[in-house]
């Protein structure tokens, strides 16, 4: 296999000239291609593609295309990374709430191993947990406000200050360990079982991460997947021959399925409007492909509207 060598702007307009792409402005697309990355940028390529193996565009597909779906995913991206904030943010709040009351707030309490499940199964896990957390609080906690506030004049951080300084995958794993009754307790304020909230949590924390650091968003899949939800039957999402739904399990739709049930009811409309609007300015800039044939790739049934109304 042959290495990649750099290539100019001018070099780049060419090699996407030859597998097809139409460039009516050139300064454009040097401009977007200097700012965006022609290797990311390049990741929105598969959509427009014939399928005849030859790796080469749809006759006609042009550049602002390509570009305008790079800068959906982008708005999207932004959209659910201020939402899924929302959400982690009320994680922490509950889930110290709800262990400081039956546990204690002080480090001895909530880093405690007697304090979580009592299964020893997952005594490693809690045990690496619990080290996590010790360094997480070692690293960040000097560095934020709220938490060298009470290092310096109480001696210890309480574990509602402590939360702000770990990440969202350690908080959903804490959930995952704790004991059964405090997990049942923070479940029942989503209104959500205890099952499905523990298989939400890591999926909303890969999103959160794969928002942060800006990576495709539209098309990824997860590898956990959600199980099944009113809200498939409701909508009718069709079935594959292994009996299995089509769209909602491990895609972007997947995600709208975590957030109707997780977030405020407000602010899921909201999210919902604010997503509908940026697939309605992408359908008036794509003219090679159907806009359904995005929404497919991102997992959202035609219908998808429907979801903010059940």
């Amino acid at each position: 296999m042959g290495s990649k060598t750099f290539k100019t702007l001018d070099e780049q307009i060419e090699l996407l000239k030859a597998k097809g792409l139409v460039i009516d402005d050139e300064l454009y697309a040097k401009e977007v291609l200097l700012r965006e990355n022609y290797f990311f940028l390049g990741g929105y390529r598969h959509l427009f593609l014939r399928n005849d193996g030859s790796r080469k565009f749809i006759q006609g597909t042009n550049f602002r295309e390509l570009h305008g779906l790079f800068n959906f995913d982008r708005q999207v991206r932004n959209i659910l990374f201020k939402n899924i904030l929302i959400v982690e943010n009320n994680l922490k709040s509950i889930l110290s709430y709800v262990m400081s009351k039956n546990h204690g707030f002080k480090e001895q309490h909530y880093l405690n191993a007697e304090n979580f499940v009592q299964d020893y199964s997952k005594s490693r896990q809690i045990n690496d947990l619990i080290r996590k957390m010790k360094r997480q609080i070692n690293v960040n906690g000097k560095q934020h406000a709220a938490t060298s506030h009470y290092i310096s004049n109480y001696g210890y951080i309480p574990l509602w200050v402590v939360v702000k300084v770990l990440s969202f995958g350690i908080v959903g794993e804490l959930y995952s360990v704790l004991q059964k009754e405090d997990q049942e307790e923070i479940a029942n304020i989503y209104h959500v079982s205890v099952h499905n909230l523990t298989d939400y949590l890591p999926i909303l924390a890969n999103y959160r991460n794969l928002c942060a650091h800006e990576d495709i968003c539209f098309n990824n899949r997860t590898h956990k997947m959600i199980g099944h939800t009113k809200y498939h039957d409701i909508l009718n999402i069709p079935k594959n021959e292994d009996d299995e739904y089509i769209y909602g399990v491990n895609d972007l739709f997947a995600i709208v399925i975590i957030m109707k049930q997780i977030l405020k009811e407000e602010d899921f409309v909201l999210m919902m409007n604010e997503i509908s609007y940026e697939i309605d300015i992408l359908d008036g800039k794509v003219d090679t492909i159907e806009i359904n044939k995005i929404l497919e790739t991102m997992g959202f049934p035609e219908n998808y509207k429907e979801i903010v109304r059940i």
